[in-house]
This record gives structure tokens, sequence and C-alpha cells, in this order.
């Protein structure tokens, strides 16, 4: 995901005015990451895109569908979540990760919304959320079991009311503790709901989509586990 010029200027002036040797490998290491990144989730979308036509349209509570409107709000709460801890810290490195997850997932959300209008169905759907991860998966994936996933019930790695309200009242260092503990958590969510999607769609955008996810969310997991270590 491309910075803007101003963000660019922004970053590499918060890197300069640091002593810390630590702080500037972090964010050198932090911007190759979000280069490898960018270019796995956009040559998965282009793939994506150049087999829809051989894709039959998603029925309406489809793994598809139901994947669609649940990552939605996944990828809402972590842009609120990362905008969230822009204001709260002065960091650098905490600062470009946040815009990246904040940019790149919010991309995705409309994506994925997209998809829904695409395919001309609703966004809301008629069934409690999480519904299709219950159901069995593909007989060729080997996870023809359903999920342990209770239909209606909170989804995988979604952060509570009280844990965006402490985040919130945070600032310095504590907001990236709890801000980095939520993300990984988060992130660990997204992974499952993006294997569950895998086992169970046939769509190859959204397969293509579960793998960008995967991938991408896995690398950031390792970044932000190494990050909170540093603050322990």
């Amino acid at each position: 995901m491309a910075l803007t010029p101003s963000e660019t200027e922004a970053v590499a002036s918060e890197t300069a005015e640091t002593n810390s040797p630590r702080r500037v490998g972090r964010v050198v290491l932090l911007l190759a990451a979000l280069v490898v990144v960018a270019l796995i989730a956009v040559g998965a979308f282009a793939a994506g895109r150049l087999s829809t036509l051989d894709n039959p349209t998603p029925s309406a509570n489809s793994a598809e569908a139901g994947f669609a409107r649940d990552m939605q709000v996944h990828h809402i709460q972590g842009v609120e979540m990362a905008m969230i801890v822009r204001d709260l810290t002065d960091d650098p490195a905490v600062r470009l990760l946040a815009y990246d997850i904040a940019t790149t997932q919010g991309q995705q959300a409309g994506q994925l919304y997209g998809w829904l209008t695409e395919w001309q169905l609703s966004q809301l759907g008629s069934e409690p959320s999480m519904t299709w991860m219950t159901r069995p998966g593909r007989s060729d994936t080997g996870h023809e079991h359903a999920s342990t996933h209770v239909a209606g019930a909170p989804m995988p790695g979604l952060a509570t009311d009280a844990q965006m309200a402490e985040l919130k009242a945070a600032s310095g260092v504590d907001a990236e503790r709890i801000f980095l503990t939520l993300m990984i958590a988060h992130h660990k969510g997204a992974i499952e709901m993006a294997q569950a999607v895998l086992d169970r769609a046939d769509n190859t955008s959204v397969l293509g989509f579960a793998n960008a996810v995967m991938l991408s969310q896995t690398s950031e997991i390792k970044l932000m586990q190494d990050m909170l270590a540093e603050r322990a």
C-alpha cells in the first residue's frame, strides 16, 4: 500500500528525530514488509478479477456471501482500532503500521461491499453472522466437518466494547501495548475466517482474496509480536 507524499514525509521526519537504532531498524523492516504484502495482495486481486467470468454468482446464503458480509464488519473494526492508536502515540513504527492496516483493510472492506453489490445480494443477509462457518467444508479440502463456531456468536478476534474503551482511554506505550495485543488477536480471527472460506467457497476471486489475507496478516502478526515483546 503506497503512502501519500505527506505520510512519507511525516514518517521520514519522525524517524530522523529519534536516535534509537532499534526504532530506525523497525521502521525499515516495516516498510520492506509492507511492500511485500502489497505485491501479494495486488497479485491475488488481479488473478481473481481475471477469473470472474468463469465463476457462478454466489447465492444469498453461500460461504462467499457470508464471508463478504462478516469480513466487512471485522475489517471496519480493524480500521477503527488503527486510527485510534495513530492519535494516541508518537512512535513512528506503530503509526506506520496503523496507517497500513487502516488503508489496506478499508480498501478490502470496500472490495467486499462491491462484490455483494455485483452479485445483487443484500449487505446484511437473512441469517445470523458467521452462520456460513457452521456448515461443512468442501470434500476436496479435507475439512468436511463443520466449524465449532456458533451462528450469531461474536466473530473470532473481534474486540469487545470494553477492550475498545480501554484502548481509547490509554496513551503512549500503554496504548501501543493494548493495540498490538488486540490487533494480534484480531488478525488471528481474520485468518480463521479466511481459512474457513477457503474450505467452503468456489469463487476464485474470493479464494484469492482469502489467501492474500492469510499471507499478509500472518506476516503482520509476527511483526506485531516482535513489537509487543520490545514493549514488555
